[in-house]
Formats: C-alpha cells, sequence, structure tokens
C-alpha cells in the first residue's frame, strides 16, 4: 500500500494526526527533499528506508514504489503542503493505477492558509473579497493561456500566488495591467509556520519587489495580493452571521 501524505507546511505539528500516524509506521518514506521540513523524518520508524525525491528522476521513485510493494512494504510518498496543489501527483497516481498498485491520499495544511494564519489574516472579507484564487505565474513551466495571471488578475480577488517569488517584477507588472492599484497590499510569507525561519515582508504593489529584494528571498514563498491586506478597519464591513438582525437556521433575529 502507498500512501500519498501532505506534510503541512513545515511546522511539524501541522502535520495532520493520521498523516503522523502513517509516517510513524511506514517501511518506506520518499519525501520532496527540496521543500518537507527534514524535522519530520523523526516521526519514521529507525529503520524505514528514507529516499530524498529532489534527486530522483520519475522512473527512479516508481522503481523504489514497486520494489516495496513486491516486498510487501508500506510506503509513505510525503509531499509538503496539501498534495493537491502543485504536488505533481496526478502522473504518480496516474503511473500507480496503470501497475495495479493500492495507494490513498491524506491531504494536509497548504501553505496558503499558514499564511494567513501568520499573517492573522482572513482572505475573505465581507464587502471585500468573497474568492480566493490560488494561482503561478508562468516561467520556465507555462500555464494555460486563459489562466494568465493578467486575466486572472481582472477579477480583483484576493490572490494567492505560488512559485513566483523570483518572478515577483513580473508578477507586479501583471497585475498592474490588470487594474490592481500600485497601492494594493502585498505580503510575501517565506517557509510560512517553518519554526524560526518565517519571515514576513509585507508592502504594496509599488514597492513590494525592492523590498523582497533586500531580504534576499527567492523562493519556498507566497505571495499574498488583496485589499484583504488593508489595516484601515474602518472600511471593513462586519460579517452578518453574528448580527443580532440576522436570522439563520440556528438563530431567529431580534427585533
Amino acid at each position: 500500500m502507498v500512501h500519498i501524505v501532505g506534510a503541512g507546511p513545515g511546522d511539524p505539528e501541522l502535520i495532520t494526526i493520521k498523516g503522523h500516524r502513517l509516517l510513524s509506521e511506514a517501511d518506506v518514506v520518499i519525501y520532496a527533499g527540496s521543500l518537507v521540513n527534514t524535522e519530520l523524518l523523526k516521526f519514521c520508524k529507525p529503520d524505514a528506508e528514507i529516499y530524498n525525491s529532489a534527486s530522483m528522476m520519475f522512473e527512479e521513485i516508481m522503481f523504489v514504489i514497486a520494489q516495496a510493494e513486491r516486498a510487501g512494504k508500506t510506503t509513505v510518498r510525503l509531499h509538503t503542503g496539501d498534495p493537491s496543489l502543485y504536488g505533481a501527483i496526478q502522473e504518480q497516481m496516474d503511473a500507480m493505477t496503470a501497475r495495479g498498485i493500492e495507494f490513498d491520499v491524506t491531504p494536509g495544511v497548504s501553505s496558503f492558509l499558514a499564511a494567513a494564519a501568520a499573517l492573522k489574516q482572513e482572505y475573505t472579507l465581507p464587502g471585500i473579497s468573497q474568492t480566493v484564487i490560488i494561482t503561478r505565474r508562468g516561467g520556465r513551466t507555462p500555464v494555460p493561456d486563459n489562466e494568465s495571471l493578467k486575466k486572472l488578475a481582472q477579477h480583483r480577488t484576493t490572490l494567492c500566488i505560488f512559485l513566483s517569488t523570483n518572478l515577483l517584477a513580473e508578477v507586479k507588472q501583471d497585475l498592474l495591467s490588470a487594474g490592481f492599484k500600485s497601492s494594493t497590499p502585498v505580503a510575501v510569507v517565506y517557509k510560512a509556520s517553518w519554526p524560526n525561519e518565517e519571515q514576513i515582508i509585507r508592502g504594496r504593489l509599488d514597492n513590494i519587489v525592492e523590498l523582497v529584494k533586500a531580504s534576499n528571498i527567492e523562493r519556498t514563498a507566497i505571495i499574498i495580493v488583496g485589499n484583504c491586506l488593508s489595516t484601515k478597519q474602518e472600511a471593513r464591513q462586519m460579517t452578518k452571521l453574528y448580527s443580532p438582525k440576522f436570522s439563520h437556521t440556528f438563530r431567529q433575529a431580534k427585533d
């Protein structure tokens, strides 16, 4: 059996209880070494076989999995965050299905959620934004034309932009071209939730590139853009959920 497990965003305590159990029981662990916090490997059995997939080709990964299956061993494929987001797991699942290898997926806490926690921020504020777009800018690996950052940004939603910190200048130009104001708040969160390593850089579209450049952050960071980040509390609307004048299934409005 192969378990694809979301390791969470970095803090070892943010792996799920189920993910922790599967990792501690695994005979073979293949982890995404370029992103996963190696502190998580302390949860493994002392005799577990551990492989760093950062230096492996796809067929090498599948060979290790197939070899473990033939030996009757349990494998954990450990991915950062939640594996469904930029985890490149579909091709692995397709290959296992073709080989008749049984697998399951255990979700994890994504870095865009850990970034919100680090910022102490809600992404979906009444009257400001009720939609979150999770995307990345095309670079060496392109994105479909209809999903270009410039096109998505025209909706003016809260944007959580992955894998694009090294393209921050281009991100800025795309957003300005899409109609975002230069004063729009931006936050770049580096290694969200990682103990003693997390960094938060706050700015605006007109200065965020210089601020991030000065910090020497180029990767392992997520870019958050949108007016939900504004510190002007007076511009926010109160949610109706707890308003005494708002009825719902569990409570009637008061006159």
